[in-house]
């Protein structure tokens, strides 16, 4: 029987949201107005869809930007989580990211963790490294893209396992698409995600004995 592991990355997977970060390079103003944007989208205060494009047009990240972004990932990864991952990757569990993030930033880590499978957003630069834009059909750029994309990829896989783990509201729309959802909350506690997951657990660790106890 497959088994696939579904993780969000930011303030999950890793103790800061990237797009936050992109955005503190840019200053304390640009930082503040993506934050927001990004806390109320986060919360299910207001669509993703609404403040995707928003943000990154207040933050115009350039390719390098996102290399140093990238590498924030790396060393901001939650405690325990390489180990914990190796060890479920060790129980034949297919570790996958799928993230509201961007793919280039998130490369480095997944590589790092020996994550093959990213679901993210490409974004688009100039020849100078300049922004251009994004991948605006990209599922994660939108709410209901997460449950959208793990249907799409269990379709020829059946008999599988599948658990998702994420932070966020987004990642709660794969409830009753997977067999286990799991709320996130060792990075920030969301109620709404707290209340309606069928586990909550705050640190990795947590995390082998939640999926043997519930699958």
């Amino acid at each position: 029987m497959n088994q696939f592991l579904f993780l969000d990355c930011d303030s999950t997977l890793c103790a800061i949201e990237g797009v936050d970060e992109l955005a503190a390079l840019r200053g304390p103003e640009v930082e503040k107005q993506v934050i927001a944007l990004t806390n109320q989208a986060m919360d299910g205060s207001i669509p993703i869809n609404d403040v995707f494009g928003r943000r990154l047009d207040l933050i115009q990240p350039t390719r390098e930007m996102c290399e140093q972004v990238g590498q924030m990932y790396i060393e901001r990864l939650s405690p325990q989580a390489d180990k914990i991952i190796a060890q479920l990757q060790k129980q034949s569990w297919e570790v996958i990211i799928i993230s509201g993030g961007f793919t280039q930033v998130i490369e480095p880590l997944a590589a790092k963790l020996k994550i093959q499978t990213i679901f993210a957003v490409d974004l688009k630069f100039n020849k100078d490294g300049t922004y251009q834009g994004f991948e605006q059909k990209a599922p994660t750029a939108r709410n209901g893209g997460k449950p959208d994309i793990i249907e799409n990829f269990l379709r020829n896989k059946p008999s599988s396992k599948t658990v998702m783990m994420g932070d966020g509201v987004s990642d709660l729309e794969t409830k009753t698409i997977v067999d286990l959802f799991i709320g996130y909350g060792g990075i920030i506690t969301r109620q709404a995600v707290k209340t309606d997951a069928k586990a909550f657990i705050n640190n990795f660790e947590e995390l082998p004995k939640t999926i043997k106890t519930h699958l």
